[in-house]
């Protein structure tokens, strides 16, 4: 919107935030006009001379959206694609994208399309397929540079669609449909070798448990049966210790022996079933003991 004394009868005229003025004097660019209320020079003679004519152009400084659709673009192996491409910008310097270029939404409509048949024409299908985003990139990286020059911010630069040719899209679907059957395929076989893989570690484990347990059992069993040992051992010594102090001590007081005989036929004597044997004649042939 351009507004000009020459036809405009208001006294001023108020620019919203969103936008600034390009102010030119007599076709000359006098300064950028920020958010506010200007007054209008009246468009008069003053004692026959003329006063200057002044133009303000508003120029629209929010992000705005560019969209190029169905363009068809040849890749590097001769396959015709249409692509619909989204350009998100804001003009960051007025003077420039209302000077420095006739419409700066044409140009950067006609930059935004050159970059992407440069892009495509050095690109095959199969790199379109694998990798979309380099289009994107590379759209982006080339006209960022150029726009910046009439004043105008790329902020983004997306493909929003790739049509391919009809024989191509349904060979590119029975791809995409064996891709994902492919896909469906390996995560299976992953998840049943991950299965699998726990279920020999759990199995493994418990086998190395058990294997543990065993092999304390039987250490601890060694460890007591070594022990019983040693403490039969040692009272079958003090056994035969007290046998022989016993045999010592009978040895050397036959008495003793004497009185312990009398000790075990006493114990026999008060058993009814016990039966006692006396041989009289060793009894008889011993001599008596004075």
């Amino acid at each position: 919107m351009t507004v000009t004394t020459a036809d405009n009868n208001k006294k001023e005229i108020i620019i919203n935030e969103s936008h600034r003025g390009l102010e030119l004097t007599d076709g000359a660019f006098t300064r950028v006009l920020a958010p506010g209320r200007y007054p209008l020079p009246k468009r008069r003679t003053f004692f026959g001379r003329r006063l200057p004519e002044v133009n303000i152009t508003l120029v629209d400084v929010r992000e705005r959206e560019l969209t190029i659709k169905g363009q068809e673009i040849l890749t590097f192996d001769k396959v015709a694609i249409r692509v619909n491409i989204v350009v998100q910008f804001r003009v960051t310097d007025p003077k420039a994208a209302v000077l420095e270029v006739a419409s700066y939404e044409d140009r950067l409509y006609s930059d935004a399309q050159l970059a992407a048949r440069r892009s495509l024409a050095a690109m095959t299908l199969e790199d379109i397929l694998t990798n979309r985003t380099r289009l994107s990139e590379d759209i982006l990286a080339d006209v960022k540079e150029i726009a910046a020059r009439y004043g105008v911010a790329i902020l983004r630069a997306d493909v929003k669609d790739l049509v391919f040719p009809g024989n191509l899209q349904d060979v590119m679907n029975k791809v995409l449909a064996a891709e994902r059957l492919a896909q469906a395929q390996l995560i299976e076989a992953r998840t049943r070798a991950e299965a699998q893989q726990i279920e020999a570690e759990a199995r493994a484990a418990i086998e190395e448990r058990q294997a543990a347990a065993t092999a304390t059992k039987t250490r601890l069993q060694a460890e007591a049966d070594a022990e019983a040992r040693r403490l039969r051992g040692e009272v079958e010594l003090q056994t035969l210790q007290a046998l022989e102090k016993a045999v010592s001590a009978f040895s050397e007081n036959p008495a003793l022996l004497r009185l312990r005989e009398l000790e075990a036929m006493q114990s026999l004597a008060q058993s009814a079933n016990a039966r006692l044997y006396i041989d009289f004649q060793k009894s008889a042939a011993r001599p008596p003991t004075e």
